[in-house]
């Protein structure tokens, strides 16, 4: 196979996509000596518009379409992106060829002043715009006020830092990423807020007919992430989850047999739908699909159409 002899890599500008940028690079060049990896850094629409929620303006979508745009231009050949950002479905000519190997999947609360979520007093403000979070804090934690917060990971941390915050909460493996991990006072099982399809593992996109590209990612991909992330997409698939929705997911890898846990909530936290299945290793996008029509069953439907209406 003739290498080429540059691969071009669409990459958002802040430090965490950078990170996960450079990851893929070295990668790359660790298993391709002769390969020359280029970023192209890019400003996307999710980084300029912070003032509001993004299920407001368009959901994760803003953060990957001028990167996907890129690559359909032939001005890159690849984007980098945290799985958790990437919507369900994929433009024409594109495909997500590689999932890289998974790291930690939970949250993270932040704070100057309190060790743990249950430390947090009566009406304590706690950051995060993701619904996903703000519908289980709710659930569980009724006293604390949530507000919207937006940015890359530093800008969070300064408002904090700031005292708009008495706690905000991350994801664990952006601070650990950044070389921040010391800011972390609590981690959080996933049993107290299930995390974000895709969290913690980076995915790798391009064009879906270029063999030359495919074939030089093709050891960057890890089968057991992947199992797990077709599982959890799969289920975000069918219930049409976006931005917009409070839906979380986790699915575990044991031997041969895959175990996914879903959840459906409204905003408020009112009504909180969780199912789990185990089935063979061998059907991930079928555990998906059946988990997610359990989920509707149990009640998920209206919720999905009061939020979606």
């Amino acid at each position: 196979m003739e290498t080429p002899l540059k691969i071009r890599i669409a990459t958002r500008k802040s430090p965490l996509a950078l990170w996960q940028a450079n990851y893929v690079k070295e990668q790359l060049t660790a298993i391709h000596s002769d390969l020359t990896v280029e970023l192209l850094p890019m400003v996307t629409k999710g980084d300029v518009l912070l003032d509001s929620p993004l299920s407001k303006i368009g959901g994760k979508g803003l953060f990957v379409k001028q990167l996907e745009q890129a690559i359909l231009n032939n001005e890159a050949d690849i984007a980098v992106h945290s799985i958790k950002d990437i919507p369900a479905q994929f433009p024409e000519g594109l495909t997500l060829s590689t999932i890289c190997q998974r790291d930690d999947v939970r949250d993270a609360l932040i704070s100057n002043q309190y060790q743990s979520l249950d430390d947090l007093p009566q009406g304590a403000i706690i950051g995060t715009s993701s619904l996903r979070r703000q519908c289980q804090l709710r659930a569980k934690y009724p006293h604390l006020i949530i507000k919207d917060l937006r940015g890359n990971v530093g800008s969070r941390l300064a408002k904090l830092d700031d005292q708009q915050y008495d706690a905000i909460i991350l994801a664990a493996v952006g601070l650990k990423r950044l070389g921040l991990q010391e800011r972390i006072k609590q981690y959080i099982t996933t049993d107290l807020i299930l995390p974000a399809v895709g969290q913690g593992a980076v995915g790798i996109e391009t064009r879906s007919n270029d063999d030359t590209i495919l074939k030089l990612l093709a050891p960057l991909d890890d089968k057991n992430s992947r199992i797990c992330i077709q599982a959890e997409r799969a289920m975000n698939q069918a219930l049409q989850g976006g931005c917009q929705v409070p839906i979380a997911c986790y699915s575990q890898l044991t031997n041969d047999l895959l175990t996914l846990t879903g959840l459906v909530g409204s905003i408020d936290g009112s009504k909180i739908i969780k199912a789990t299945l185990t089935k063979s290793a061998t059907e991930p996008e079928t555990l998906g699909q059946q988990l997610a029509s359990e989920l509707l069953a149990k009640g998920a439907d209206k919720i999905l159409e009061e939020i979606i209406d």
